[in-house]
């Protein structure tokens, strides 16, 4: 098939849920991808942080694929020694102490809700059981992480949304008049990534971890977009100095096939009892065997260093770059404001012009692949600068 045959099928079967860029993609190696034509584009999108290795990684591709031909399903009703073995690897590179693994950012953070409410009732008695999260915070699309969501766009529609939350401006102040008797929990992300890639203030997560501790409240950090190596230290947490006792992590961590991570501190790891939270493909082998490989290179010390290196170099590149007027972010995860024209329009031209990029509010998104050359970053940047001329 064409592209044009590509997508009249794509919009003669889907719900229109999605604003899709006018572009099929066929192809892709790396943080080059190409449309059924041929055309390549470069990539610093990702899939929205997933291809943590960018396209068809050979030995991401083969650790797949020897394991679809060996065992691709079991459910959670049996033992097997991919998912065990990825589990205990990824708990002994976090530090942390149990994980349950679903498939998706917004059923790791359904998991850490729930968690931190049992918790909380068993604390405190049933009442015990709110979560404060942060104005401008964005935590999935299901009723439950739509209502944890800070943002009021969101809160339309799907009525009744769950209750149980709290949203608190990102200052002590705020946090401090929304605390109560029944909060069990606070919930961020330390880069607001769907909120305009707004990184928080490290004195106000250092003061806010120390009111968790003062109050007896969990502290919940949704590193769904922000972790595995994406912000240049395995955890974002790290650069922080906070340690969260509940860290949710997905994206990446799958290297393009379905992952979510709810990971808690060895004092919780018991609270949650058979039969009260599942997932029929949690833990998938195939899922799993693709997620080691991601662990076991992005893990290491000199990749990380490479990550911060390019990162470094993207923000550079774009704080001297004509028509842009601010660039925010941490590590491979950054927000470029436009002078002129809207993010989304200047997106669109991007694809035209060979570069996918993402927007969050009003800010182009820069998610490249970790993996990413300085040769495809410079062609990327290349683009993007000849459409910021072009902007009106």
């Amino acid at each position: 098939m064409n592209s044009e045959e590509i997508k009249q099928l794509d919009k003669g079967s889907f719900l229109p849920t999605y604003g899709r860029f006018d572009v099929a993609l066929c192809s892709g190696k790396n943080a080059t991808a190409r449309d059924c034509e041929g055309k390549e584009y470069i990539d610093f999108g990702s899939g929205i942080g997933v291809n943590s290795l960018g396209w068809a990684d050979e030995a991401w591709a083969q650790a797949v694929s020897r394991q679809a031909a060996t065992l691709q399903h079991t459910s959670n009703l049996y033992y097997n020694p991919v998912s065990g073995s990825f589990a205990a690897e990824l708990l002994r590179v976090s530090g942390y102490g149990g994980v349950f693994l679903g498939n998706s950012g917004a059923e790791a953070n359904e998991c850490a809700i729930k968690l931190a409410r049992k918790h909380g009732v068993e604390q405190g008695g049933d009442d015990h059981c709110e979560i404060l999260t942060l104005q401008n915070s964005f935590h999935g699309r299901t009723v439950t992480t739509l209502a944890a969501t800070g943002q009021d766009v969101f809160h339309h529609y799907f009525f009744p949304f769950t209750g149980g939350f709290v949203y608190a401006e990102p200052n002590m102040e705020s946090v401090r008049a929304h605390v109560t008797e029944h909060t069990c929990a606070v919930m961020i992300e330390f880069v607001q990534g769907e909120g305009g890639v707004l990184p928080l203030d490290k004195s106000f997560v250092q003061d806010l971890s120390a009111l968790c501790r003062e109050r007896g409240m969990l502290l919940i950090a949704d590193e769904v977009q922000t972790g595995v190596g994406r912000t240049g230290t395995f955890y974002c947490w790290e650069q922080y100095g906070v340690r969260p006792d509940i860290l949710t992590s997905a994206k990446g961590l799958g290297g393009g096939l379905p992952i979510g991570a709810c990971l808690c501190t060895a004092e919780l790891r018991d609270v949650l009892g058979a039969g009260m939270h599942g997932s029929t493909f949690g833990a998938n082998p195939v899922v799993c065997a693709g997620a080691a490989e991601v662990l076991r290179r992005v893990s290491r010390p000199e990749f990380l260093a490479e990550v911060r290196e390019k990162g470094v170099y993207l923000r550079e590149r774009l704080e001297k770059m004509e028509g842009i007027a601010e660039v925010r972010g941490l590590g491979m995860m950054l927000g470029a404001v436009p002078e002129k024209s809207t993010a989304a329009a200047l997106a669109s031209a991007c694809v035209k012009e060979g570069l996918l990029i993402l927007t969050a509010k009003t800010a182009l998104r820069l998610l490249p692949p970790l993996t990413i050359t300085r040769e495809e970053m410079d062609k990327g940047l290349a683009i993007l600068e000849r459409v910021l001329a072009q902007a009106e």
